[in-house]
């Protein structure tokens, strides 16, 4: 299948016949605005309509009446609606779909020739561009009538092929219509006005639909009698079908995943397109074959299974009791008859699993000597059955049943009974039909027509029953009751006098909730199913209700719903259900119920864990499996199939690694139930079921609470700890510490956020209905916190006594064993564990409370000291960045204050470098040389600590099979040296020292806020006046560069000051035509960028950017930031810098006027950025003087977020952008 091409043709076909839908209505005065009326000169038979051209747009006879009837269900559909605008948009897209539809079933009949008039309609098979029926229109037998043959002929004449095209296309739909009336039903009255095909536009869907889908991925192989392919493809074509109508509601689908309604509620309308999943060939033989395959294998052994049932797994070797009570259930199945097994579908879609249900009952009734005719009627008369809640796929199901039925009965389509009349069986595939379709009025007649008082009654309730069907569809229950005799009894009655169209309409209706009434309410063999995925919180108010009133523990998930609902009203006693769902169900506590129910009251047959990727698009992210379950209650042991490794680039491997045996574990359910929160999980080694009754859980040891700090009010309650006074983060003080999860780090580290712990604030937490107070006793107790989002694996740090912890970050308070238990929880035996328990990206405090703890003593002082170094040495790699509470001072400026000792340098290297001395150019790669020693060094020793932990752990559990204690170079959460960031973060420490943050002559913060303390600065005095410009030339001496120069030199020597400069440039890998070029130009263009990166948007220097032409910029630094720094800035920065310019710009006049050619050229490109700048510059003024003359103060806690706003905000309340945007 060339599915881009597919996907491709569908998204266009949609909008273009919407498209041309819209263009069709506009002609005849009707838009998405309004209706208009057609012009004063028209009258019964002849309308005309202005489209704002010189002539106006005339129909007459039969298009008179067509509008008339489009106008009315506008009319109906806006009643319905509330809305025209939305009634138009609803209209306009069922006539869309309506021709799309029948196009693409056309295409498919005339590509495998299954059209009964055997004639080609949208192509010719000899490659010609008109059509077969429009070269040839009598050949095909269509019933035309004496004026129709003149039409056609005139028309052709005429040279009007289009409009012969378009009524032979119309005629031949009516046709089909005989044999498919569920497809091809008469369309309602006014679609043949809307009708804008052509064959001859080359950019018209019928040109698009012939030529850019290749026909091969239309074409079915010829298939053995017995139903296989010959050539053994296992693809089904008219599952074309299917692909198409999934791509048809790509928009729909993008609307409610990533749109507008990306996190609504979904109504009833786009239920369909939120929940259309087309399920893989593969993975549908797999669900039919051991299921529908198994009952009938297991109560007929002597059946030879076809060579395309190479899905159907070996039963697992069962107890003695278990095949007891299989031998009994067998004699059910041995006792079948092909005509008396019922299969369904309840969530039918496009159909592709009733086709293969279609292929193997048609292999099951072939093996008892059913011919095929026989064979397919029975199937479509008594076996198959499928609903779905939109009309659109249970025509597609329908047609795609039909199709398949076709195939095997060359002459389904065209069969007649004794009076010469169409006698061809209909598909029991339905669409779930409301009853609120027909008005009161309608059903008091409906209820008077019967004389049977039961079947009055009957009506009467399901009128009641299927008010708003289609919010539930199949999960609907219903009564048991005699449906049939009242189906029966409305068949018998005639009507009085001439039938109307109103009489059909009621007629058909009744009948129809009948037939869905039986379909949902009798007992099945078999359930086969891709039901809707929907969480609960994107269900319809009323499916919400409906939901928790009739499946309370199932309502989770929609999914889990369906399930629900098959296993108690749709499957038989020993019957099977196949499901293919997300794998949610499998391990989340919101499904516990869900599966202690299907673990009391049905065995599970087998699971195929596919992992990711199994679907295309959006749904392709989520780990899908698909299972059997007995309807039936023993201990029987499941074959599992794993393939959740075979993902992304490997996602191509799933279908082979089916077969092997490496992939496949047998298991008992019942084990499952020995597990915390009985998750399915299927792979479980049997030590470790061992070490669950042995072990202790978190809860024994230490006090785990589950109720975390929530503020309600991050915005308001958080910030990071940079942002505020630092002598305000303290114990007892304004801040406290706040752990809230983070990146994936074990150890040590995420201690960045703090929270708002005055009196006012732990008021609000304690009265706020959506706050919740951490109890005082967590507060400022060390623990053992970890992030719950675990995308790149579990994280466990050491949480030291400076603070609270929120959901996001759950603690383990009060151990005993801290630096065993973290061992144990950053152990590969943990995280094999909390896989079983949970294999999504949250780890849950339930997760974690279920790990069993065996406490080994003869181990625990080994365990112990590790786990210290471990820490230890991730806390040093923490507080060697600055944004750590605890760093100290840059790691490459801490190296160079050894220097100075040769010998100790020297054997440092040689011990980093395991003997070998790498050449530097100068002191400051000297330094980095030794800091990357230190990180590789630290990096191998935390590996290493790593990995004898995880040996003792796996010994300590019995996992030696299981599990290895190697760890992977990505799994170690130290850094190593990286001479591109570290250059980086060396230039952003010089920031700091240059504003005063930082100072070379003590470790720590020297100022962040309070009162200013110049003795703390002694070898290099930070600016004075908190304003330092950046320009793109050294127009100042005291610029950031030229103070960066400075710097540098007292950090690490004048006398290689050159080659430093040189090898930072070099780091930096900007442009520049030398080092201090080089480096300006990333003070210009990049130091800010990397700053608010750092700093994750929340940057304590802020940028006055004038801007694209760098005509001004300058720092400052928030901490020293008071109401006149915008003044400062302005008075003596901007305005100098104007000043610059003008001057530059008479200089370069002057070179111009002066200087030789190439001279000229200089300048003259020179002036006109100097030109720029200064134009820049003075617009500038005019919004940094409205800020100036305001005086803004601003309070450090409120935070970076809303000072960085209310700076740049005037007293008028109007924002003037000042600064860079962060």
């Amino acid at each position: 299948m060339d599915k881009p091409a597919i996907k491709k043709f569908a998204i266009w076909a949609r909008n273009k016949l919407i498209a041309d839908t819209k263009y069709r209505a506009g002609l005849v005065g009707v838009t998405e605005t309004a209706i208009a009326e057609p012009l004063p000169q028209s009258n019964e038979s002849v309308q005309f309509f202005d489209v704002g051209l010189p002539q106006p747009y005339r129909i007459e006879g039969d298009a008179v009446t067509q509008r008339q009837r489009f106008v009315a269900e506008l009319n109906k559909e806006t009643a319905k609606q509330g809305s025209y605008t939305a009634a138009y948009q609803t209209v306009v897209d069922k006539v869309a779909y309506t021709w799309f539809n029948r196009l693409i079933a056309v295409r498919y009949m005339e590509v495998n020739d299954l059209l009964p008039s055997r004639t080609r309609v949208l192509s010719s098979a000899d490659g010609r561009a008109e059509p077969q029926i429009v070269t040839t229109p009598f050949d095909a037998v269509l019933d035309y009538t004496p004026a129709e043959q003149q039409q056609i002929v005139t028309l052709k004449n005429d040279n009007k092929l289009d409009e012969a095209f378009r009524l032979l296309f119309l005629k031949q739909c009516a046709a089909l219509g005989d044999c498919l009336p569920r497809l091809f039903e008469q369309v309602d009255d006014y679609m043949p006005l809307l009708l804008a095909l052509s064959f001859t536009d080359k950019d018209g869907v019928v040109c698009h639909l012939v030529n850019d889908i290749p026909e091969v991925n239309w074409k079915e192989e010829p298939e053995d009698a017995d139903g296989t392919r010959k050539d053994k493809s296992d693809i089904n074509a008219v599952q074309i079908v299917g692909w198409l109508y999934q791509d048809y509601n790509t928009e729909d689908n993008e609307l409610v995943y990533d749109g507008s309604m990306s996190k609504s509620r979904i109504p009833k309308e786009l239920l369909p397109a939120a929940t259309t999943i087309y399920t893989p060939d593969w993975a549908t033989r797999y669900m039919v074959q051991n299921s529908l395959g198994r009952l009938w294998c297991e109560g007929h052994p002597n059946f030879a299974k076809p060579e395309d049932w190479k899905y159907y797994l070996t039963e697992a070797p069962q107890t003695q009791d278990t095949q007891q009570k299989l031998a009994e259930t067998r004699k059910g199945y041995a006792a079948l008859q092909p005509e008396g097994i019922k299969v369904i579908d309840p969530c039918s879609g496009s159909g592709h699993i009733l086709v293969h249900m279609f292929d193997t009952l048609m292999q099951i009734y072939n093996s008892v000597g059913y011919s095929g005719r026989d064979a397919v009627r029975s199937i479509i008369e008594n076996s198959l059955y499928g609903l779905d809640v939109s009309d659109r796929s249970a025509q597609l199901s329908y047609f795609a049943v039909m199709m398949k039925a076709r195939r095997y009965d060359k002459r389904f389509l065209t069969r007649k009974d004794e009076n010469g009349k169409p006698d061809v069986p209909q598909a029991k595939v339905y669409a779930i039909c409301e009853s609120n379709d027909l008005s009161d009025r309608q059903w008091q007649d409906v209820f008077s027509e019967f004389d049977n008082s039961a079947d009055r009654d009957i009506v009467k309730y399901l009128a009641d029953a299927f008010v708003d069907a289609k919010e539930y569809g199949s999960i609907l229950k219903l009564k048991r009751l005699d449906y049939v005799h009242t189906l029966q009894a409305w068949n018998d009655i005639e009507v009085n006098g001439a039938p109307t169209f109103t009489y059909y309409v009621v007629k058909n209706k009744v009948a129809a909730l009948l037939e869905q009434a039986i379909v949902l309410t009798q007992k099945y063999d078999v359930v086969v199913t891709n039901p809707p995925y929907l969480a609960s919180s994107r269900f319809s108010p009323a499916l919400d209700t409906y939901v928790k009133k009739n499946y309370p523990d199932e309502k989770a998930d929609l999914s889990a719903v369906m399930f629900k609902k098959a296993a108690t009203d749709f499957v038989k006693p020993n019957g099977f259900v196949s499901f293919i769902t997300t794998s949610s169900w499998m391990f989340l506590s919101s499904f516990e119920k869900f599966r202690t129910f299907m673990m009391c009251n049905m065995a599970l047959d087998s699971i195929v864990d596919f992992g990711t990727e199994l679907f295309d698009g959006k749904v392709g992210h989520n780990p899908i499996t698909a299972w059997v379950n007995r309807n039936t209650k023993m201990d029987f042991k499941m074959t599992a199939i794993r393939l959740v490794d075979y993902c992304y680039s490997r996602r191509d491997e799933k279908e082979p690694e089916f077969f092997k045996d490496r992939n496949r574990y047998v298991v008992g359910q019942d084990n499952f139930s020995k597990i915390p929160g009985s998750p399915v999980a299927y792979w479980i080694n049997p030590k470790l079921i061992e070490d669950f009754n042995r072990g202790k859980s978190i809860d024994q040891l230490s006090d785990f609470t589950g109720s975390q700090h929530i503020t309600a009010n991050n915005e308001k309650y958080l910030r990071f700890h940079w942002e505020v006074r630092n002598d305000t983060v303290k114990r007892n003080g304004k801040w406290a510490f706040y752990a809230k999860g983070g990146e994936y780090r074990k150890w040590y580290g995420n201690l960045e956020l703090i929270v708002r712990c005055d009196i006012t604030a732990m008021t609000y937490y304690k009265t706020n209905t959506t706050s919740n107070c951490l109890a005082e006793k967590y507060w400022y107790t060390e623990g053992i916190t970890y992030s719950a989002v675990t995308s790149k694996g579990t994280g466990f740090r050491y949480y030291p006594p400076v603070g609270a912890f929120d959901k996001g970050g759950a603690t383990i308070c009060y151990l005993k064993d801290i630096y065993y238990i973290l061992a144990l929880l950053n152990s590969t035996v943990a995280n094999y564990t909390f896989k079983l328990l949970n294999p999504t990206i949250n780890l849950q405090v339930k997760d974690v409370k279920a790990l069993p703890i065996i406490m080994d003593e003869t181990k625990r002082s080994c365990v112990d000291t590790l786990a210290q170094e471990c820490i230890g040495t991730s806390q040093y790699d923490w507080d060697s960045f600055e944004t750590s509470w605890d760093f100290a001072e840059h790691p490459l400026v801490k190296w160079s204050h050894d220097l100075w000792d040769g010998t100790s340098i020297g054997a440092t290297m040689a011990y980093y470098y395991h003997g070998e001395r790498p050449e530097a150019s100068c002191p400051v790669e000297l330094c980095y040389l030794l800091w990357q020693g230190e990180c590789n060094d630290r990096f191998a020793k935390l590996k290493a600590n790593e990995e004898e932990l995880n040996r003792i752990f796996i010994d300590i559990y019995g996992l030696q099979d299981e599990l290895t204690p190697e760890v992977e170079d990505k799994d170690v959460t130290v850094r190593r040296a990286d001479l591109g960031r570290d250059i980086r973060s060396l230039i952003s420490y010089a920031v700091g020292c240059i504003f005063g943050r930082y100072s070379l002559d003590q470790p720590g913060l020297a100022y962040a806020g309070g009162d200013w303390n110049p003795d703390q600065y002694h070898t290099f005095t930070p600016d004075a006046d908190n304003v330092i410009p950046i320009t793109d030339e050294e127009y100042f001496t005291d610029d950031l560069t030229g103070l960066f120069v400075a710097w540098v030199k007292k950090a690490f020597g004048q006398d290689y000051l050159e080659q430093n400069l040189a090898f930072i440039a070099k780091a930096l890998g900007t442009k520049g035509t030398s080092p201090r070029a080089v480096i300006r130009n990333y003070f210009l263009n990049g130091f800010y960028a990397d700053h608010v990166k750092i700093y994750q948007k929340r940057p304590i220097y802020w940028l006055y950017d004038s801007g694209k032409q760098n005509g001004f910029k300058a720092l400052i630094y928030m901490h020293r930031y008071n109401a006149d720094t915008s003044g400062l800035v302005r008075a003596d920065y901007l305005y100098k810098m104007e000043q610059v310019y003008e001057s530059e710009i008479a200089r370069m006049d002057d070179a111009i006027a002066h200087g030789a050619s190439r001279e000229v050229a200089q300048a003259t490109k020179r002036k006109e950025k100097l030109v720029k700048q200064l134009k820049e510059c003075k617009d500038y003024d005019d919004r940094l003087g409205h800020i100036a003359l305001a005086r803004i103060p601003i309070d450090l806690d409120d935070g970076v977020k809303v000072n960085y706003e209310k700076v740049q905000t005037g007293a008028d309340g109007k924002k003037q952008a000042i600064l860079a945007k962060i």
